[in-house]
């Protein structure tokens, strides 16, 4: 191929890109001039200090904990301080409280109030509502053969009568076919505060179907396809100065 000549349409190219340059130059002044301003009205602003500045830790300090951060989780949430409209207001709750659910019982009433004094989570509604669904959680673990539920629930002494009836049960290859249906009553019927031991009563009244079917599936015990009520009285118990909050079950009766 031969050099590509001279001529009118070659000097129309260096033109044009000559031209492109000098407007490439021209642009390029322009935003480098904004970019400036920019930034000097940017350090105008940032590099101004009104006195209130954090240093990186003390902003990493107030920064809320991040799973993971902590190696152990507290059992008890850390308490919000409370102002003085606050703290009357809860009093007021706790003693409307106390008042329906010790049914006019001085000696529950004040039972109630010592557990709350040495322990200022607890109330008497919240107790209640923790108690159904722990009376659930038991009696249906203990329908299932459920050890591991049954442990985190009970008290030593109780969890070993639990588990003698189910191992005696499972040797006679027995099993229970249960459902909880619901708790129409639930009261407390005592409460105290034993030196460090907090300790409360709840009787409980259950509506279930239960039946028990032996190794050949005939039902032996019960009836698979009624509703029967029955009561119970369980006491719970916990360490007011342990960092755990959770209750166990330390007693059972039955009471029909």
């Amino acid at each position: 191929m031969s050099p590509r000549p001279a001529g009118p349409q070659f000097r129309s190219a260096e033109w044009a890109r000559g031209q492109m340059n000098d407007s490439f130059d021209f642009i390029t002044l322009i935003a480098i001039g904004v970019a400036i301003f920019v930034l000097f009205r940017l350090r105008g602003v940032l590099g101004t200090r009104t006195g209130n500045e954090r240093s990186p830790l003390e902003r990493r300090r107030q920064q809320p904990a991040k799973p993971g951060d902590e190696n152990v989780v507290p059992m008890r949430p850390n308490p919000v301080p409370e102002g003085n409209e606050d703290a009357e207001r809860r009093a007021r709750k706790l003693e409307s409280e106390i008042t329906q659910f010790s049914h006019g019982d001085a000696d529950i009433a004040t039972g109630l109030k010592e557990i709350a004094a040495a322990d200022p989570n607890f109330t008497p509604k919240s107790f209640l509502e923790g108690a159904k669904s722990a009376y659930e959680m038991i009696v249906t673990a203990f329908a299932a053969g459920d050890r591991q539920t049954l442990k985190n629930l009970l008290d030593k002494d109780v969890y070993e009568g639990f588990e003698s009836a189910i191992k005696a049960r499972e040797s006679a290859g027995h099993k229970i076919d249960f459902t909880f249906v619901g708790l129409p009553g639930v009261d407390i019927s005592d409460a105290e505060l034993d030196k460090k031991n907090a300790l409360v009563t709840i009787r409980f009244k259950a509506e279930v179907v239960s039946a028990t079917r032996d190794s050949d599936g005939e039902i032996i015990e019960g009836n698979a396809e009624q509703v029967i009520n029955i009561a119970d009285e369980w006491t719970f118990a916990r360490n007011t100065k342990a960092r755990d909050p959770n209750w166990k079950l330390v007693a059972t009766s039955q009471l029909e």
